[in-house]
């Protein structure tokens, strides 16, 4: 066939995985995993999570491998390939991950920004006014868009060169790059953790984290918060693993790519819950308060307390650059590889447009779209956009994916291809989720967030906030279905 003749390669299996594996782990594995087994249970988190892994995650990221590797084509022509109305789902995810980039970007900056400030532990003695006063500048409130904070905003373009030189030679770059930053942060992960398990009161921090309350598995808050964590955990329904799995050849493992990278990323997750409640057992043993006392999410979580914890250790600005360069590694990989996606996807359309100029185009617009972000208004922007495209665009591409193969395309029709090409064979239960559990569950998850949304405003914010919110989710679904689809035919050699 003549795509594959002239598609790029990855260098190797290795470096696919690692990528794949970068794309997956990020500051969801740091910031929000810890905290979900915290509050849902402790040790006993693990078995709601570990189902959602293998009846939700690992059956997804089959798909989505199977699908790039086999069609040989990025998301939005492998999409076609099936039925070309479904292009459309396609670029909705594809519009939505950019848009996700656009303030995930910042985050970066706000962690390069902490690695600057690092040798001089700027934030000791308080930690909280030098995130949201020093580093985001924020305003009372989201209708007051205060000033851009400078630092910030050069910050922001440090870091979207540094995605644009990941990525601006497509695999040949990310592939030289991921042999980097996906190693050395796992590295300086676990010198953290060799750190952490030996300051005093680690013991302590993680009773809070391990022990195990199985009563809590009876609260359906609990899966809901597994089920979700595993599905936006592996960047799912972005594109990106479709992506990623176009560019290898068509005759490598797929099932057991899957297996490693879901995998690795659970580890990484727990990994990162041992440094992050062993470091505030010993938070909360230098303060004279509980552990409750000390424990946040979210961004509070990585930018305020964790710093605090940092600056009361022993040798705090070496133990703080090894953190915050941790931080931006995880996250990087995870930015860089929705621009790559995205740049697939183009690339595939309009063949004839230079990679590096394309790469251009595209971050130069994602920079551009991210300044709101770094005005003082900006956590409250990030904070509306991130929740509503992630919890209802995102999901309900997983959901119309799920469609796509099991009763478009055909899961047994799929299920051949994967075990000719993989040593682990997977059976009839593959079909199972695809067609019913999965999607099922993903639906579920839906309904129920669409159900919050209209009956409890998110976090309080006015009606125009939320529209904000709403027009993130529905503008990238007009555009997606009015732009013209061709039919993709492709010798897909079932």
């Amino acid at each position: 066939m003549g795509v594959e003749k002239i598609r790029a390669r990855w260098p190797s299996r290795f470096v696919f995985i690692l990528a794949a594996v970068g794309s997956a782990v990020g500051l969801g594995n740091l910031w929000r995993f810890p905290y979900l087994t915290y509050k849902y249970g402790g040790g006993a988190f693990l078995i709601p999570y570990l189902i959602a892994l293998f009846v939700i995650g690992f059956p997804l990221l089959i798909l989505e491998f199977a699908l790039g590797q086999k069609i040989q084509r990025a998301a939005v022509d492998a999409f076609a390939s099936v039925k070309k109305q479904f292009a459309g789902v396609a670029w909705w995810a594809l519009f939505s991950g950019f848009l996700v980039i656009t303030y995930y970007a910042v985050v970066m900056a706000w962690a390069l920004k902490y690695l600057a400030s690092s040798l001089s532990v700027a934030w000791s003695g308080n930690s909280e006014g030098f995130f949201f006063n020093n580093v985001l500048g924020l305003s009372e409130s989201a209708a007051v868009l205060g000033g851009i904070q400078w630092p910030l905003f050069f910050a922001l373009i440090l870091v979207w060169l540094m995605i644009y030189f990941s990525v601006f030679k497509g695999v040949k770059s990310v592939g030289k790059v991921v042999l980097i930053t996906m190693p050395v942060p796992i590295i300086l992960l676990f010198v953290l953790l060799f750190r952490a398990l030996t300051l005093e009161g680690a013991g302590t921090g993680l009773y809070y984290f391990l022990i195990p309350n199985f009563a809590a598995l009876l609260d359906p808050q609990v899966w809901v918060a597994a089920f979700s964590q595993i599905f936006f955990t592996l960047t799912l329904a972005f594109g990106v693993m479709v992506a990623y799995a176009s560019f290898n050849d068509r005759h490598q493992d797929v099932s057991g790519n899957a297996l490693w990278t879901a995998v690795i990323n659970s580890l990484v997750s727990i990994v990162s819950g041992f440094v992050v409640f062993a470091t505030l057992g010993f938070m909360s043993m230098s303060k004279g308060v509980g552990v409750p006392d000390v424990v946040a999410s979210g961004p509070s979580l990585a930018f305020v307390v964790f710093p605090e914890a940092l600056s009361l250790m022993p040798w705090a600005p070496f133990f703080s650059v090894l953190f915050f360069l941790t931080l931006l590694m995880l996250g990087i990989d995870s930015a860089f590889s929705i621009v790559e996606a995205i740049a697939a996807a183009l690339k595939d359309k309009f063949g004839k447009i230079r990679r590096e100029r394309l790469t251009f185009y595209i971050c130069s617009i994602g920079f551009l779209l991210g300044i709101i972000y770094t005005t003082g208004a900006g956590l409250y922007f990030l904070d509306i956009v991130d929740h509503f495209v992630t919890n209802i665009a995102i999901l309900t591409v997983g959901i119309l994916q799920c469609i796509m193969i099991g009763w478009v395309y055909g899961t047994a029709r799929l299920r051949r291809y994967i075990n000719r090409v993989s040593k682990f064979q997977i059976g009839k239960w593959w079909d199972v989720c695809i067609k019913y559990v999965t999607p099922l569950i993903l639906l579920t998850l839906l309904i129920f967030q669409l159900y919050t949304e209209f009956t409890t405003p998110y976090e309080g914010y006015p009606t125009w906030a939320l529209l904000v919110g709403w027009g993130a989710v529905l503008i990238p679904l007009v555009i997606a279905f009015l732009i013209p689809q061709a039919e993709v035919l492709i010798d897909d050699e079932d």
